[in-house]
C-alpha cells in the first residue's frame, strides 16, 4: 500500500527519485511502472501490474461514447511504462510534465494502490479546497464514521 506524502525534485531532465521506502514494494510488484494523465491534471504512477485491469477497463469503454473518448485519451494516451533507473528514478517524460506543470518541486502523493504526483503549487491549492470540502459535509458512506 502507497501512503504518505513526499515533497521531491525533479532534475534538469525531468528524473525524480521515487522515495527510498516505496522502492522495494514497486520493485516486488514486477518493477516496472505506469504514468498516465489524470483529469484532475496530476500524473499518477501505478506499478505495472496494477494498471493493467484499469487499463484493459479503460480501453473496453465504448469509442461512440463522447466521454469515454476522453477518459481513453487521457489515460491510455498517455501511459508510459518505465523501469526505476538504478539510483531508483524514473523519468517523467516532456508530455506529462506539461500536462501536469511538473516544475522543479512536486509531492508524491500515496493513494493506496498508485501515487499522484503534482506540482507543489497546484497540490497546495488542491488540498486547501480539499480541507473546504471535508469541513462541509462528509462523503456518501462516511456518516457514521469516526477517527
Amino acid at each position: 500500500m502507497f501512503q504518505g506524502a513526499s515533497e521531491l525534485t525533479l532534475d534538469a531532465k525531468g528524473r525524480v527519485a521515487v522515495p527510498t521506502r516505496h522502492r522495494d514494494a514497486l520493485a516486488s510488484a514486477g518493477g516496472s511502472v505506469v504514468l498516465t494523465a489524470h483529469p484532475d491534471r496530476c500524473v499518477l504512477l501505478y506499478p505495472r501490474l496494477s494498471w493493467e485491469p484499469i487499463g484493459a477497463k479503460v480501453q473496453a469503454l465504448s469509442s461512440f461514447n463522447e466521454q469515454a473518448r476522453m477518459w481513453q485519451r487521457l489515460l491510455v494516451g498517455f501511459a508510459e511504462e518505465l523501469e526505476l533507473d538504478a539510483q531508483g528514478r524514473i523519468l517523467i517524460s516532456p508530455a506529462l510534465r506539461k500536462f501536469g506543470n511538473l516544475r522543479k518541486s512536486v509531492m508524491f502523493v500515496g493513494q493506496g494502490s498508485h501515487f499522484e504526483i503534482w506540482d507543489c503549487e497546484a497540490w497546495e491549492a488542491k488540498l486547501s479546497d480539499a480541507l473546504v470540502m471535508v469541513g462541509s459535509a462528509p462523503p456518501p458512506g462516511t456518516e457514521n464514521f469516526s477517527l
